[in-house]
């Protein structure tokens, strides 16, 4: 393998992992650029990404921008002449003169496998979806929202309860294999970055906290799936009859064969059974607020929460 000279660009954990791989492959990191440190915990103190943290540890030269549209921040850009530019997970938009700068161009590794959702939470909202499959695709950037062509896709199978974390954690690994496999191919001429199909396209919108409630006039089955693909951030959730937000972390689907009286929300047993437009949702890990994560039998012992009891 030839080593290249790269600029990195991204910011959460899934980008770090990318980053090391990098590194142990050999090549030559002349810059990080990463989103500036945020507000984090309870005390608000500024709180560094994790790429930043990374790639302070290696003594890379690191930048926060803001954004990337202002002549100086291009120039500073170009004037690295990198050979690639990998972007993982960054968070900011790519401006023209930012994707024309390096002599390959700026590979973005994608947790999907395009043109199946593109945009900023693709994980989730696969799992959210019932797809059987999702997987990485290395594509070459242009102007559009993850349009450009592919160099190299690695599929997989989402397992029957998998979570949004686990999966996040299974495609990093394929992610930082694929974009070192993926940089050689391309900087030798072995592969042929292939144009996105026309049909088939969907967009992964950013998840919201208040998209992640669970709305018990829905099937078990979706919430099940937006339990886990909500999993860990921001968690899925429901409100006690107290009014207190429960997070919902894992929860397992109960046949209902016939409801009766009873109507969605409404609490069916004392195993925390809850009552679904189809079938019923029995919570198994759950956590209350500014509490550690518990087994749903730890929060019965220690609150009343009886049968004909709703959440909401």
């Amino acid at each position: 393998m030839t080593p290249l000279k790269l600029i990195f660009m991204g910011t959460p954990d899934f980008a770090a992992v990318a980053l090391k791989a990098l590194v142990e492959a050999g090549h030559d990191i002349l810059a990080v650029y990463s989103q500036p440190p945020r507000p984090a915990g309870r005390g608000n103190k500024l709180r560094k990404s994790p790429v930043q943290v990374l790639a302070e540890e290696y003594g890379f030269t690191v930048h926060t921008p803001a954004h990337l549209k202002t002549s100086d921040v291009q120039a500073e850009f170009a004037a690295y002449r990198a050979d690639a530019a990998v972007v993982a997970a960054f968070g900011l938009i790519l401006p023209q003169p930012i994707l024309d700068a390096p002599r390959l161009g700026c590979l973005n590794i994608h947790a999907s496998l395009l043109p199946r959702w593109r945009g900023a939470a693709p994980i989730q909202r696969a799992i959210l979806a019932g797809d059987s499959a999702t997987g990485v695709c290395i594509m070459r950037m242009e102007a559009g929202l993850d349009t450009g062509p592919v160099l190299l896709e690695d599929r997989i199978e989402i397992e029957r309860k998998e979570t949004a974390g686990e999966l996040h954690d299974r495609l990093a690994q394929i992610g930082a294999r694929a974009i070192v496999e993926a940089l050689d191919d391309y900087a030798h001429g072995r592969v042929v970055p292939r144009p996105q199909p026309q049909d088939g396209v969907t967009y992964a919108a950013k998840v919201t906290s208040g998209e992640a409630r669970l709305y018990w006039d829905r099937s078990a089955a979706d919430l099940e799936r937006a339990v886990r693909a909500f999993n860990p951030v921001p968690g899925a959730w429901a409100l006690l009859p107290s009014g207190e937000r429960l997070k919902v972390l894992a929860a397992e689907i109960e046949p209902v064969h016939d409801a009766g009286p009873h109507q969605p929300g409404e609490i069916l047993d004392d195993r925390l059974t809850v009552l679904c437009g189809r079938d019923a949702l029995r919570p198994t890990l759950i956590q209350r607020e500014g509490k550690k994560a518990m087994p749903s039998a730890a929060l019965l012992r220690g609150m009343v929460l009886k049968k004909g009891d709703r959440l909401s």
